[in-house]
């Protein structure tokens, strides 16, 4: 492959691949304002779905150019670049995927700066350049679909430590009432096991969420879990914002509007959230938080470039 880039412009764009567990997302853009190219690859198995990424990739490479590229993925994954195996999926339960070396894969020939991190942090530092989280430094971007998962930005970065913060498997008290299963192989009282779209099928049965009245009570035990989560990171990180989006949010959107005054009433004035502006918000960028998230990467992966002392 052509190692150096070309493009008709001064400018290159970035280049941005999002891994989910049914497709994946290749996005070529500026930003959310300049989206030049966007392609879908189903999420089959590695050896399948890799090459046909890498061949949009190369494709891409070598008829526009690029700057940078920022891999968001579905975890668990490798973090640690230290680690032999960074950029790795790691023990998922998607069949195949486990240890699959997404990062090495799809950069292998590209002479560009990389950043690999969670499909959430992607979405968190997207919405933070051009959303609901604009300008602000601290930040959590949480989506409640088939589970539950939560990009953390402290000072402006994603949180590391260990792994990837999974906050969607915080333990929460159930509702006094609520003995109906958990949605979760690990935990009776997590967050994605009461709240997440899974759970609710584990509690009524294979229902569509969408279908399920307002007035049932099952929202009563999602919105007690979700605003439980949000009391913790208020509580320990204190974002200055949070948004929620993600299937369940999205098809049944009264939910929504039930959390900020829940988790007002659960700090109960200790805590002093920001007054003026919704506090709980919908993400501004919509189904292209995503996508939108893995070029943010690749701006902070050329970023970081550009800080590497010579």
């Amino acid at each position: 492959m052509d190692r150096e880039p070309r493009s008709g412009g001064d400018v290159l764009p970035f280049a941005g691949v999002e891994l989910g567990g049914t497709k994946c997302v290749c996005t070529l853009a500026y930003g959310p304002g300049a989206i030049l190219a966007q392609e879908t690859v189903p999420t089959t198995h590695p050896n399948e779905t890799l090459p046909a990424i890498a061949a949009v990739l190369e494709r891409w490479w070598s008829t526009h150019g690029f700057a940078a590229l920022g891999i968001a993925s579905f975890g668990p994954v490798d973090l640690n670049r230290a680690s032999p195996t960074w950029g790795h999926i790691l023990a998922t339960t998607k069949p195949h995927w486990a240890m699959a070396d997404v990062a090495g894969r799809l950069s292998a020939e590209l002479d560009v700066p990389v950043t690999f991190d969670t499909d959430v942090n992607g979405a968190a530092y997207a919405e933070t350049r051009w959303g609901s989280g604009k300008g602000l430094t601290d930040f959590a971007y949480v989506t409640i679909g088939t589970g539950v998962g939560v990009g953390l930005l402290v000072n402006g970065a994603p949180t590391r430590g260990i792994g990837h913060a999974e906050i969607g498997h915080l333990r929460v008290p159930r509702l006094a009432h609520d003995t109906l299963p958990s949605g979760c192989p690990f935990h009776d009282d997590c967050v994605e096991g009461l709240a997440s779209g899974t759970g609710i099928k584990a509690a009524l049965g294979d229902v569509h969420v969408s279908t399920i009245p307002d007035d049932h009570p099952v929202w009563d035990r999602v919105v007690s879990a979700i605003v439980a989560m949000c009391h913790a990171m208020v509580a320990t990180t204190g974002p200055q914002r949070i948004a929620i989006g993600g299937g369940v949010m999205n098809k049944q959107p009264h939910v929504l509007a039930r959390i900020e005054p829940a988790l007002r009433e659960s700090i109960n004035g200790y805590l002093p959230l920001p007054e003026g502006a919704p506090y709980i918000v919908a993400p501004a960028l919509g189904d292209q938080a995503g996508p939108l998230g893995s070029i943010a990467l690749a701006q902070v992966a050329l970023g970081e470039r550009i800080a590497e002392p010579a």
